[in-house]
């Protein structure tokens, strides 16, 4: 038997702040039947082509640790350039850059982290992979 995974629950202290975030990463939309407001305890964000969603649940006690999930990003396409432009717009959004991986040959990733600290990797691969 094998399973999909259907949703990624971030625990952290602002879900609308975060499903603002992840949505201008990741492209994902907000159900427009029960869209995310500030006041809400819980936030989803809904993946596209069978992706899973994310969900950002508001827990009352502060991260004492970095988030063990990490999430890894790669732009659609795989050039250098494009993954050097994707990291710009992702750090316009607020992340910041916890590790530079890339190699001189500019394979390799980038961990970065989002507002509330949360890792995730942006990606080029070695052609063929």
């Amino acid at each position: 038997m094998t399973v999909r995974i259907r949703t990624i629950t971030f625990d952290c202290q602002d879900p609308y702040q975060l499903v603002s975030f992840w949505s201008q990463v990741t492209g994902f939309k907000e159900d427009p039947d029960d869209i995310n407001l500030p006041e809400h305890t819980e936030a989803l964000l809904r993946g596209q082509d069978g992706m899973p969603n994310l969900l950002f649940i508001r827990v009352p006690e502060g991260k004492q640790v970095k988030n063990r999930v990490h999430l890894d990003l790669t732009p659609v396409d795989a050039e250098p350039e494009t993954r050097d432009a994707e990291l710009a717009r992702i750090l316009a959004l607020g992340a910041t850059i916890v590790d530079d991986r890339r190699r001189p040959d500019r394979n390799g990733w980038i961990v970065l982290a989002d507002p509330e600290g949360n890792e995730f990797c942006l990606e080029r691969g070695v052609s063929g992979q």
